[in-house]
């Protein structure tokens, strides 16, 4: 266990490297910088202003120093947000995206299994067809498709839940269920394949010729192996949130990292989009890490 966490610990530090220069090279090369404004200013105070901010030199530098104050814990400083650290922008954002986001993959995973062993259950009925022209249309329409839609019917039209900002759990809904209804579409599809290859096994004839009920066949031999590929999953389920709620964030006026990411980008704040793109980063490669060892826990065979 030691050698495999080593091997994905050093594993992990190229991928960051390569997410980290091309997040640190499109931002710069993007049209527009942190002090454009309304307001035109002289030609000394950009000068100044670049001096200060390192700006001025080059790229390769810029990237070098980003690289040397990171390594000691420090974002820098917003170019947007006056008197702010990325730091602090983070620390004040992520407490957000991290209830959302486990709120929706919470809500996926259980409706996600729950739906897919029923249409494994119900196999070639009609209770399947509906089920998966659901889970594909789920799969085909995009967040930002679904978000609009939902707050036109629930909000405005039928107005049982606020269209935005941040309150009490009514203000939550929409946003969950937004970013929940794609993963449970494929959690849904991949529970019920595997599901379907469970229940042919040798082990679960025998077990009903043993005479256990459905339930408890179903329970206590076919979920677990039965959800392996759901464990899999996990990690791109996590990163497809985690980038949904970019769009989710900024449509319902939630103050989660999204929507600083959002305007850090528009604003071209460099290091507050350089300080989001790391920390998601480091994020989505530690939860990797623990699905593969929630994964070798699941199915003894694997080997690390």
């Amino acid at each position: 266990m030691l050698r495999f966490t080593v091997k994905r610990f050093f594993g992990a530090i190229p991928t960051l490297l390569v997410l980290m220069v091309l997040a640190f090279t499109l931002i710069r090369v993007a049209p527009g910088g942190p002090f454009d404004s309304e307001k035109q200013l002289s030609a000394e105070i950009q000068e100044r202003l670049n001096a200060a901010y390192h700006l001025d030199e080059p790229l390769w530098q810029q990237f070098i120093r980003y690289l040397g104050n990171l390594l000691q814990g420090d974002f820098g400083p917003s170019f947007a947000y006056a008197d702010y650290t990325v730091s602090e922008l983070i620390a004040t954002g992520f407490p957000v995206s991290l209830k959302l986001g486990s709120l929706a993959m919470l809500l996926a995973i259980i409706a996600g299994v729950a739906i897919g062993t029923m249409a494994a259950l119900k196999q070639n009925t009609r209770t399947d067809y509906v089920v998966m022209t659901a889970a594909m249309t789920g799969v085909s329409v995009p967040t930002f498709v679904i978000a609009p839609l939902l707050v036109l019917v629930f909000a405005v039209t039928l107005q049982w839940f606020p269209a935005g900002g941040l309150g009490d759990w009514r203000n939550l809904v929409l946003p969950v269920i937004a970013l929940a209804l794609p993963q449970i579409a494929y959690i849904a599809r991949l529970t019920r394949g595997s599901m379907i290859e469970v229940l042919r096994s040798d082990y679960i004839r025998t077990a009903r010729a043993q005479g256990l009920t459905q339930i408890e066949i179903l329970f206590h031999h076919a979920l677990k192996p039965a959800i392996l590929p759901v464990v899999s999953y996990l990690g791109p389920a996590t990163a497809a949130i985690i980038t949904g709620s970019v769009v989710v964030e900024q449509i319902f006026g939630v103050p989660g990292l999204g929507r600083f990411f959002v305007q850090g980008a528009l604003n071209r704040d460099y290091t507050l989009v350089m300080g989001i793109v790391v920390f998601y980063g480091v994020l989505i490669i530690c939860f990797n890490f623990f699905v593969d060892i929630a994964y070798r826990w699941l199915d003894p065979r694997v080997k690390l």
